[in-house]
Protein backbone atom coordinates (compact mmCIF):
# COMPACT_ATOMS: atom_id res chain seq x y z
CA UNK A 1 0.00 0.00 0.00
CA UNK A 2 1.35 3.39 -0.95
CA UNK A 3 1.47 5.97 1.80
CA UNK A 4 -0.35 9.13 0.81
CA UNK A 5 0.98 12.61 1.54
CA UNK A 6 -0.06 16.14 0.72
CA UNK A 7 3.54 17.08 0.00
CA UNK A 8 6.63 15.01 -0.68
CA UNK A 9 9.99 16.78 -0.67
CA UNK A 10 13.02 15.20 -2.28
CA UNK A 11 16.29 16.33 -0.76
CA UNK A 12 17.15 17.01 2.86
CA UNK A 13 19.28 20.12 2.48
CA UNK A 14 18.23 23.66 3.43
CA UNK A 15 15.78 23.91 0.51
CA UNK A 16 14.10 20.66 1.46
CA UNK A 17 13.98 21.42 5.17
CA UNK A 18 12.73 24.92 4.40
CA UNK A 19 9.92 23.60 2.22
CA UNK A 20 8.89 21.10 4.89
CA UNK A 21 8.87 23.64 7.70
CA UNK A 22 7.15 26.43 5.75
CA UNK A 23 4.51 23.99 4.53
CA UNK A 24 3.82 22.91 8.09
CA UNK A 25 3.65 26.50 9.36
CA UNK A 26 1.30 27.48 6.54
CA UNK A 27 -1.08 24.62 7.24
CA UNK A 28 -0.09 21.65 5.09
CA UNK A 29 -0.35 18.71 7.45
CA UNK A 30 0.92 15.61 5.81
CA UNK A 31 4.54 16.02 4.73
CA UNK A 32 7.34 13.60 3.91
CA UNK A 33 10.96 14.50 3.27
CA UNK A 34 13.00 11.89 1.37
CA UNK A 35 16.80 12.02 1.49
CA UNK A 36 19.26 9.56 -0.02
CA UNK A 37 21.85 10.13 2.71
CA UNK A 38 21.46 8.89 6.26
CA UNK A 39 20.55 12.31 7.65
CA UNK A 40 19.58 15.81 6.53
CA UNK A 41 22.07 18.51 5.42
CA UNK A 42 24.58 16.11 3.88
CA UNK A 43 26.69 18.85 2.32
CA UNK A 44 27.20 20.70 5.59
CA UNK A 45 27.73 17.47 7.50
CA UNK A 46 30.28 16.00 5.10
CA UNK A 47 32.11 18.93 3.59
CA UNK A 48 32.25 21.41 6.44
CA UNK A 49 34.93 20.97 9.09
CA UNK A 50 33.86 21.06 12.73
CA UNK A 51 33.07 24.57 13.96
CA UNK A 52 33.28 25.95 10.45
CA UNK A 53 31.15 29.05 9.95
CA UNK A 54 27.93 28.58 8.06
CA UNK A 55 26.78 31.83 6.50
CA UNK A 56 23.23 32.76 5.78
CA UNK A 57 24.30 34.64 2.67
CA UNK A 58 26.44 33.45 -0.19
CA UNK A 59 29.51 35.52 -1.06
CA UNK A 60 28.11 38.58 0.64
CA UNK A 61 24.80 38.82 -1.25
CA UNK A 62 22.44 40.18 1.37
CA UNK A 63 19.24 38.15 1.26
CA UNK A 64 16.25 38.98 3.39
CA UNK A 65 14.43 35.90 4.65
CA UNK A 66 10.78 36.07 3.65
CA UNK A 67 9.37 33.06 5.46
CA UNK A 68 9.04 31.97 9.05
CA UNK A 69 12.50 30.44 9.43
CA UNK A 70 14.86 32.65 11.34
CA UNK A 71 18.17 31.39 10.03
CA UNK A 72 21.32 33.21 11.23
CA UNK A 73 25.01 32.86 10.55
CA UNK A 74 26.40 30.16 12.77
CA UNK A 75 28.72 27.19 12.91
CA UNK A 76 28.34 23.77 11.38
CA UNK A 77 27.04 22.46 14.72
CA UNK A 78 24.59 25.27 15.49
CA UNK A 79 23.17 25.02 11.97
CA UNK A 80 22.60 21.27 12.18
CA UNK A 81 21.05 21.67 15.64
CA UNK A 82 18.76 24.41 14.37
CA UNK A 83 17.58 22.29 11.45
CA UNK A 84 17.11 19.30 13.78
CA UNK A 85 14.89 21.37 16.04
CA UNK A 86 12.81 22.64 13.11
CA UNK A 87 12.19 19.13 11.83
CA UNK A 88 11.40 17.79 15.31
CA UNK A 89 9.06 20.63 16.14
CA UNK A 90 7.22 20.30 12.84
CA UNK A 91 6.83 16.56 13.35
CA UNK A 92 7.79 16.04 9.73
CA UNK A 93 8.07 12.48 8.44
CA UNK A 94 11.45 11.62 7.00
CA UNK A 95 12.72 8.73 4.91
CA UNK A 96 16.51 8.61 5.02
CA UNK A 97 18.77 6.27 3.00
CA UNK A 98 16.11 6.41 0.30
CA UNK A 99 17.11 7.13 -3.25
CA UNK A 100 14.24 8.24 -5.47
CA UNK A 101 14.11 6.23 -8.68
CA UNK A 102 11.25 7.93 -10.45
CA UNK A 103 8.40 10.40 -10.15
CA UNK A 104 5.40 10.25 -12.42
CA UNK A 105 2.13 12.13 -12.43
CA UNK A 106 -0.98 10.07 -12.96
CA UNK A 107 -4.12 12.18 -13.04
CA UNK A 108 -3.85 14.58 -10.12
CA UNK A 109 -1.42 12.46 -8.15
CA UNK A 110 2.30 12.03 -8.13
CA UNK A 111 3.72 8.55 -7.73
CA UNK A 112 7.15 8.52 -6.14
CA UNK A 113 9.15 5.31 -6.22
CA UNK A 114 12.25 4.95 -4.05
CA UNK A 115 14.69 2.10 -3.64
CA UNK A 116 12.60 0.98 -0.66
CA UNK A 117 9.00 2.12 -1.01
CA UNK A 118 6.34 3.90 -3.00
CA UNK A 119 4.45 7.08 -2.07
CA UNK A 120 1.60 9.12 -3.46
CA UNK A 121 1.52 12.91 -3.15
CA UNK A 122 -0.50 15.91 -4.23
CA UNK A 123 2.62 18.06 -4.61
CA UNK A 124 6.31 17.41 -5.01
CA UNK A 125 9.23 19.72 -4.34
CA UNK A 126 12.62 18.62 -5.65
CA UNK A 127 15.33 20.27 -3.59
CA UNK A 128 18.39 18.23 -4.45
CA UNK A 129 21.75 19.92 -4.55
CA UNK A 130 23.97 20.04 -7.57
CA UNK A 131 26.51 17.89 -5.73
CA UNK A 132 25.22 14.65 -7.22
CA UNK A 133 27.90 12.68 -9.02
CA UNK A 134 27.86 9.31 -10.71
CA UNK A 135 29.80 6.60 -8.92
CA UNK A 136 33.13 5.75 -10.48
CA UNK A 137 34.94 2.40 -10.41
CA UNK A 138 37.88 1.72 -8.06
CA UNK A 139 40.48 1.19 -10.79
CA UNK A 140 41.94 4.14 -12.67
CA UNK A 141 40.33 5.15 -15.94
CA UNK A 142 42.86 6.38 -18.53
CA UNK A 143 42.44 10.12 -19.11
CA UNK A 144 43.26 9.60 -22.77
CA UNK A 145 39.95 7.70 -23.08
CA UNK A 146 37.84 10.43 -21.53
CA UNK A 147 35.73 10.78 -24.68
CA UNK A 148 35.17 7.02 -24.82
CA UNK A 149 34.18 6.38 -21.19
CA UNK A 150 30.87 7.84 -20.06
CA UNK A 151 28.48 7.88 -17.12
CA UNK A 152 25.30 8.57 -19.05
CA UNK A 153 23.99 8.34 -22.61
CA UNK A 154 25.04 11.81 -23.75
CA UNK A 155 27.81 10.88 -26.17
CA UNK A 156 26.51 7.65 -27.71
CA UNK A 157 26.19 7.34 -31.43
CA UNK A 158 25.04 4.39 -33.54
CA UNK A 159 26.71 1.20 -34.65
CA UNK A 160 29.19 1.23 -31.79
CA UNK A 161 30.38 -1.75 -29.82
CA UNK A 162 29.51 -0.68 -26.28
CA UNK A 163 30.14 -2.18 -22.85
CA UNK A 164 27.66 -1.12 -20.16
CA UNK A 165 28.70 -1.78 -16.57
CA UNK A 166 26.14 -2.06 -13.77
CA UNK A 167 23.31 -4.13 -12.37
CA UNK A 168 20.54 -1.65 -11.62
CA UNK A 169 17.55 -0.40 -13.59
CA UNK A 170 19.54 2.40 -15.23
CA UNK A 171 22.17 0.00 -16.57
CA UNK A 172 19.52 -2.33 -17.99
CA UNK A 173 17.47 0.53 -19.46
CA UNK A 174 20.62 1.90 -21.14
CA UNK A 175 21.38 -1.56 -22.54
CA UNK A 176 17.88 -2.14 -23.89
CA UNK A 177 17.70 1.32 -25.44
CA UNK A 178 21.16 1.27 -27.04
CA UNK A 179 20.84 -2.28 -28.33
CA UNK A 180 18.37 -0.97 -30.92
CA UNK A 181 21.22 0.72 -32.77
CA UNK A 182 24.44 -0.69 -31.27
CA UNK A 183 26.16 -3.91 -30.32
CA UNK A 184 25.86 -4.08 -26.52
CA UNK A 185 27.46 -6.13 -23.77
CA UNK A 186 26.09 -5.62 -20.26
CA UNK A 187 28.54 -6.57 -17.51
CA UNK A 188 27.44 -7.02 -13.90
CA UNK A 189 29.76 -8.39 -11.23
CA UNK A 190 27.06 -10.51 -9.58
CA UNK A 191 25.65 -13.75 -10.96
CA UNK A 192 22.12 -12.40 -11.20
CA UNK A 193 20.14 -9.15 -11.05
CA UNK A 194 18.51 -8.41 -7.71
CA UNK A 195 17.37 -4.79 -8.00
CA UNK A 196 15.43 -4.74 -11.26
CA UNK A 197 11.77 -3.98 -11.68
CA UNK A 198 9.73 -6.77 -13.29
CA UNK A 199 9.57 -5.21 -16.76
CA UNK A 200 13.31 -4.62 -17.02
CA UNK A 201 14.08 -8.10 -15.72
CA UNK A 202 11.75 -9.73 -18.21
CA UNK A 203 13.04 -7.67 -21.13
CA UNK A 204 16.74 -8.17 -20.40
CA UNK A 205 16.20 -11.94 -20.20
CA UNK A 206 14.27 -11.84 -23.46
CA UNK A 207 16.88 -9.72 -25.27
CA UNK A 208 19.92 -11.58 -23.93
CA UNK A 209 21.65 -13.58 -26.64
CA UNK A 210 19.85 -11.86 -29.48
CA UNK A 211 22.38 -10.48 -31.88
CA UNK A 212 22.61 -6.98 -30.42
CA UNK A 213 22.76 -7.67 -26.70
CA UNK A 214 24.63 -10.12 -24.49
CA UNK A 215 25.12 -10.38 -20.75
CA UNK A 216 28.40 -11.04 -18.96
CA UNK A 217 27.35 -11.76 -15.39
CA UNK A 218 29.35 -12.86 -12.37
CA UNK A 219 32.60 -11.17 -13.31
CA UNK A 220 34.24 -7.85 -12.74
CA UNK A 221 36.60 -5.60 -14.63
CA UNK A 222 40.24 -5.66 -13.53
CA UNK A 223 41.43 -2.70 -15.58
CA UNK A 224 40.97 -0.68 -18.75
CA UNK A 225 43.81 0.41 -21.02
CA UNK A 226 44.03 2.50 -24.14
CA UNK A 227 44.58 0.43 -27.28
CA UNK A 228 44.83 2.62 -30.38
CA UNK A 229 42.45 5.16 -28.91
CA UNK A 230 39.85 2.62 -27.78
CA UNK A 231 39.14 1.12 -24.35
CA UNK A 232 40.56 -2.40 -23.96
CA UNK A 233 38.79 -4.01 -21.00
CA UNK A 234 40.37 -6.78 -18.92
CA UNK A 235 37.86 -9.01 -17.10
CA UNK A 236 38.43 -11.19 -14.03
CA UNK A 237 37.85 -14.35 -16.09
CA UNK A 238 41.00 -13.61 -18.09
CA UNK A 239 39.29 -12.31 -21.21
CA UNK A 240 39.98 -8.90 -22.66
CA UNK A 241 37.93 -7.12 -25.30
CA UNK A 242 38.24 -3.81 -27.12
CA UNK A 243 35.08 -1.67 -27.25
CA UNK A 244 34.22 1.62 -28.93
CA UNK A 245 32.74 2.91 -25.70
CA UNK A 246 32.28 1.98 -22.04
CA UNK A 247 29.35 3.34 -20.04
CA UNK A 248 29.22 3.06 -16.25
CA UNK A 249 25.79 2.97 -14.66
CA UNK A 250 26.85 1.93 -11.18
CA UNK A 251 24.67 4.23 -9.12
CA UNK A 252 24.89 7.83 -8.10
CA UNK A 253 23.41 10.13 -10.69
CA UNK A 254 23.94 13.54 -12.06
CA UNK A 255 20.95 15.68 -11.13
CA UNK A 256 20.12 16.19 -14.82
CA UNK A 257 19.61 12.48 -15.47
CA UNK A 258 17.46 12.25 -12.37
CA UNK A 259 15.39 15.32 -13.27
CA UNK A 260 14.78 14.03 -16.78
CA UNK A 261 13.46 10.80 -15.27
CA UNK A 262 11.03 12.91 -13.25
CA UNK A 263 9.68 14.46 -16.44
CA UNK A 264 11.35 17.85 -16.07
CA UNK A 265 12.10 19.67 -19.30
CA UNK A 266 15.34 21.51 -20.09
CA UNK A 267 16.33 24.55 -22.11
CA UNK A 268 18.91 24.20 -24.87
CA UNK A 269 21.54 25.43 -22.41
CA UNK A 270 20.73 22.48 -20.19
CA UNK A 271 18.92 24.46 -17.46
CA UNK A 272 15.83 22.95 -15.89
CA UNK A 273 12.69 24.81 -16.95
CA UNK A 274 10.46 26.38 -14.29
CA UNK A 275 8.39 29.54 -14.00
CA UNK A 276 8.60 32.51 -11.61
CA UNK A 277 6.90 30.41 -8.94
CA UNK A 278 9.54 27.66 -9.31
CA UNK A 279 6.86 25.40 -10.79
CA UNK A 280 7.95 23.12 -13.64
CA UNK A 281 5.89 22.33 -16.75
CA UNK A 282 4.31 19.57 -14.67
CA UNK A 283 1.80 21.39 -12.47
CA UNK A 284 2.36 20.75 -8.78
CA UNK A 285 6.03 19.81 -9.28
CA UNK A 286 8.46 22.46 -8.03
CA UNK A 287 12.23 22.97 -7.89
CA UNK A 288 14.01 24.62 -4.96
CA UNK A 289 17.55 25.44 -3.88
CA UNK A 290 20.73 25.01 -5.90
CA UNK A 291 19.10 23.44 -8.96
CA UNK A 292 16.82 26.46 -9.30
CA UNK A 293 19.51 29.18 -9.33
CA UNK A 294 22.05 30.14 -11.98
CA UNK A 295 25.12 30.04 -9.76
CA UNK A 296 25.87 28.89 -6.23
CA UNK A 297 22.93 29.51 -3.97
CA UNK A 298 22.98 30.50 -0.35
CA UNK A 299 21.05 28.87 2.41
CA UNK A 300 18.91 32.00 2.59
CA UNK A 301 18.02 31.75 -1.10
CA UNK A 302 17.04 28.09 -0.69
CA UNK A 303 14.87 28.95 2.32
CA UNK A 304 13.16 31.73 0.38
CA UNK A 305 12.48 29.41 -2.56
CA UNK A 306 10.79 27.09 -0.12
CA UNK A 307 8.60 29.89 1.21
CA UNK A 308 7.61 31.14 -2.27
CA UNK A 309 6.79 27.63 -3.45
CA UNK A 310 4.57 26.76 -0.51
CA UNK A 311 2.78 30.11 -0.69
CA UNK A 312 2.12 29.56 -4.39
CA UNK A 313 0.99 26.01 -3.79
CA UNK A 314 -1.58 27.11 -1.24
CA UNK A 315 -2.73 30.11 -3.27
CA UNK A 316 -3.32 28.39 -6.58
CA UNK A 317 -4.01 24.79 -5.87
CA UNK A 318 -5.82 24.81 -2.57
CA UNK A 319 -9.52 25.15 -2.91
Amino acid sequence: MHEIYDLVIIGGGPGGIGAAVEAKVLGIENILMIEKGDNHSQTIRKFYKDNKRVDKNYKGQEVKLEGSIDFRDGTKESTLNYFDSLLDKGEIDTAFNSEVESISKIGDEFRIVTSKAGYVAKYVVIAIGTMGKPNKPDYTLPLSLKERINFNLDKCSQNEKILIVGGGNSAVEYALELSKTNNITLNYRRESFSRLNDINLQMIQEYNGQEKLRLRLGMDIVSIENENGLPKVHFTDGYDTVYDRVIYAIGGTTPIDFLKKCGITFTEEGKAEFDENYETKTKGLYLAGDIAVKSGGSIAIALNHAYYIVTHMLKTHHS
